[in-house]
């Protein structure tokens, strides 16, 4: 897949949730990935934290004393304000508990690496 010239000024939208958060039976993340790459989004990254709290304000962590199944997950993704805009309502059905924020970036540089 190749993709227009993508520079300038983006949107950078993360989604932060856990990694036990479920879309259909599948893990979220996955789902949402799935979703951005049928969409032709430019690309995402998914982190996995070592440790955080939110809404709930359980702390998980991922020291072995404190064992963990439900680690944060932040997907990162930049692309144009208008196409993000228009898979919010989308992401809106999906994301049960979680936060979503937007903030302009400048890309400076993204191309595919060269084999």
């Amino acid at each position: 897949m190749t993709h227009e010239k993508f520079e300038g000024e983006r949107t950078l939208m993360r989604i932060h949730m856990g990694e036990s958060d479920k879309w259909h039976g599948r893990p979220l993340h996955e789902a949402i990935v799935e979703m951005l790459r049928k969409d032709g989004f430019s690309g995402a990254t998914v982190l996995r934290g070592v440790g955080g709290y939110g809404g709930s304000s359980v702390y998980h962590t991922d020291k072995l004393l404190r064992l963990s199944q439900d680690l944060p997950i932040i997907l990162e993704v930049i692309e144009s304000q208008e196409r993000i805009e228009k898979i919010l309502s989308r992401l809106d059905e999906m994301v049960e508990g979680g936060l979503i924020t937007l903030e302009k970036v400048r890309v400076i540089l993204y191309r595919a690496a060269k084999k």
